[in-house]
């Protein structure tokens, strides 16, 4: 079972992240754009992935997965229920989500320098 402090210090230490509180919600950032953001009881993490994806993503699994809110379905995002990920799976989500906000010269440094993932 992932918790929030499994992937805080992550989303810190990831080249051009910080991280910002928007009305008590712990929010991922490069530059102004969000690529992971947590609700109010930190039991759900929202996080960019690719429209095209999302739907398959949620059959797949949904009992972990689902699909963002009406107005965030414009957005590369979805939601996923923080206790039904492990750890490492919730880590490699937010890398997969911050690579998607990143320049690929920064992905790809990212990748020379954590060979094995983020583990």
């Amino acid at each position: 079972m992932a918790v929030i402090d499994d992937v805080r210090r992550l989303g810190s230490e990831l080249e051009r992240s910080y991280q910002v509180y928007v009305r008590g919600r712990l929010k991922f950032r490069v530059g102004q754009i969000v690529y992971v953001a947590f609700s109010l009881d930190e039991s759900v993490m929202g996080f960019a992935f690719p429209k095209e994806e999302r739907a398959a993503l949620v059959a797949s699994e949904p009992n972990k997965f689902s699909m963002p809110s009406a107005s965030d379905l414009r957005f590369n995002w979805v939601h996923a229920d923080l206790s039904a990920l492990d750890p490492t799976e919730a880590r490699e989500f937010v890398v997969d989500a911050w690579r998607m906000v990143v320049p690929q010269k920064v992905s790809r440094a990212y990748d020379l320098t954590h060979p094995d993932g983020p583990g």
